[in-house]
């Protein structure tokens, strides 16, 4: 089956990065921003957290963003809904700072580049837990722009988290694909390569790699970005 899409993760894929260095420039700087306002910090992120862990187990019934503020507001109560425009105003106007604790590297636009060369479609699968705005902001961290990518989940458009392959499916059913159409790339064991359940193909990116329950990845195709670009060339001719 001739390969029609690659399907990129941002987070250490993308956009190199130490997960533990982003959390804490990020969670420090939404702190800080929202501390004048009455949120201590360590609920504030613990709520943040339970948010999320409430996203991953979202099961469709809604959107990501109404499972997080819907754990947030049993958390902090339902007046944070009217605090929602700081939330924004820190994602506009602090969000960029955090770009400090994130790498860059220029292969990883000048990949995407080849791969549209080849006719391929691009969509960008990080997991939907972030707001568009911080979406679009890492997308730019990276050296690319969101208008390269036909699809960006983020946690408004989205009703599942990796590792469901739920998640996966969606995208697929988005834009019109099967499985067998797409290739998977990402850094996370347990996370990205779960897309082979659905047909796709896959590559671990290792430059980044997050392998937390220590998996045999001799099982996938795995490298950094010039062992990518021949694998995809292989598939083309295959």
């Amino acid at each position: 089956m001739k390969l029609k899409a690659v399907l990129f993760d941002l987070d250490g894929t993308l956009l190199p990065m130490n997960q533990e260095t982003f959390v804490k420039a990020y969670f420090g700087g939404l702190a800080a921003r929202l501390a004048p306002h009455g949120y201590d910090a360590k609920l504030l992120i613990d709520a943040i957290w339970a948010g999320t862990a409430a996203m991953v187990k979202n099961t469709g019934e809604k959107r990501n963003e109404e499972v997080f503020w819907d754990r947030f507001a049993e958390i902090f109560g339902e007046r944070v809904r009217e605090d929602l425009p700081l939330f924004d105003a820190f994602y506009r106007e602090d969000f960029d700072r955090v770009q400090a604790s994130c790498g860059y590297d220029a292969r990883a636009k000048l990949a995407v580049e080849k791969i549209k060369a080849k006719g391929l479609r691009v969509a960008l699968a990080t997991n939907p837990i972030f707001p568009a705005m911080a979406t679009e902001s890492r997308i730019r961290w990276a050296g690319l722009s969101p208008d390269d990518f036909e699809l960006y989940t983020t946690y408004e458009n989205s009703c599942y988290c990796k590792p469901n392959p739920a998640y996966y499916a969606s995208i697929l059913e988005r834009m019109g694909l099967r499985g067998e159409d797409c290739l998977m790339v990402g850094n996370d064991v347990s996370e990205d390569m779960v897309a082979e359940t659905l047909g796709m193909k896959v590559f671990l990116l290792t430059d980044c790699i997050i392998n937390k329950e220590n998996k045999d990845i001799s099982v996938h195709p795995h490298g950094g970005f010039d062992v990518l670009l021949d694998y995809i060339d292989d598939l083309e001719e295959a």
